[in-house]
């Protein structure tokens, strides 16, 4: 039987296992799908189980996508660019094991963006948080045609670190934190909103020409809980909101694809996975 795992801290919230599962068994293979929070030290112990083949597979997530890489033998052009792992798996270059890292986060975000018939194109985005999926959005962001990206984190210098590799082709600008730009989608791309009390402080009362109105996009990566405060927000200043479960879905198809030479169906079925009255999902056939 083939293993594959996700890696994280906090790795609780994960439903990646619920899915996985569902398509292992949908498709009939010998496999199984785990989670594990391992420490910072544990990282590289659980790379080797790749190698030696006690783990066929690894999904990656915060905080553990750049500190994997010094343990990689090689990294896919995208995850190089991004400088960002959430996928590993092994395979034979020149008769010898090599485990490599990819990244399927790019992607997934581009897909998630698709399904709700949402274009980028021209658009002015701000991004709230420099670390974990932000690199990946950036690129997806670029490949889509975005006009002009601001950053804010709550550490100006990990935003001021992204400047340099995007400057040119997005405009990429580093706000200090609590600034708010004039802006056509806002994406929460910190861990604030993981927790039921966590709340993002903007000042909404003092920018609000700038949170409303326009068909504003809020998008949170985070999908558990379904919608945070950062979506409830966006909501009641009348904007649209759309959460990461279909980033997370299209990523992880992306990365089944890789490790099982399978493309396993996003349709209704696998919507049902995650049913619940609160979700903020699109059904398929919808428009934005």
């Amino acid at each position: 039987m083939k293993k594959y795992l996700v890696i994280g801290n906090p790795i609780e919230h994960s439903l990646s296992p619920k899915l996985h599962n569902y398509w292992i068994k949908k498709n009939n293979l010998d496999a199984v799908y785990n989670k594990k929070q391992p420490n910072e030290n544990d990282i590289e112990g659980i790379i080797n189980e790749v190698k030696n083949g006690k783990i066929d597979g690894i999904n990656v997530t915060v905080p553990f996508k750049k500190l994997v890489i010094p343990f990689l033998d090689k990294l896919t052009p995208l995850a190089k660019e991004t400088h960002s792992v959430n996928t590993i798996y092994k395979e034979k270059e020149h008769g010898v094991d090599i485990v490599i890292g990819d990244n399927t986060d790019v992607g997934g975000f581009k897909q998630s963006l698709e399904y709700i018939h949402y274009n980028v194109k021209n658009k002015k985005i701000f991004i709230l948080g420099a670390g974990g999926v932000v690199p990946s959005i950036l690129k997806a962001l670029e490949k889509l045609g975005a006009s002009k990206v601001y950053i804010s984190n709550r550490t100006k210098e990990k935003a001021k670190d992204l400047e340099s590799y995007y400057k040119v082709s997005l405009g990429l600008e580093t706000l200090d934190w609590g600034q708010s730009p004039d802006f056509d989608i806002i994406i929460n791309a910190t861990s604030l909103g993981l927790k039921n009390n966590d709340k993002i402080e903007l000042d909404y009362k003092k920018h609000k020409p700038k949170f409303f109105g326009k068909r504003k996009l809020f998008y949170d990566v985070i999908y558990n809980p379904n919608k945070t405060n950062f979506l409830l927000k966006g909501e009641e200043l009348g904007n649209e909101t759309a959460n990461g479960k279909m980033m997370f879905v299209c990523q992880a198809q992306l990365a089944f694809k890789i490790w099982h030479n399978i493309l396993p169906k996003i349709d209704n079925e696998t919507i049902k996975l995650f049913e619940d009255p609160a979700v903020n999902f699109p059904s398929f056939g919808s428009k934005f």
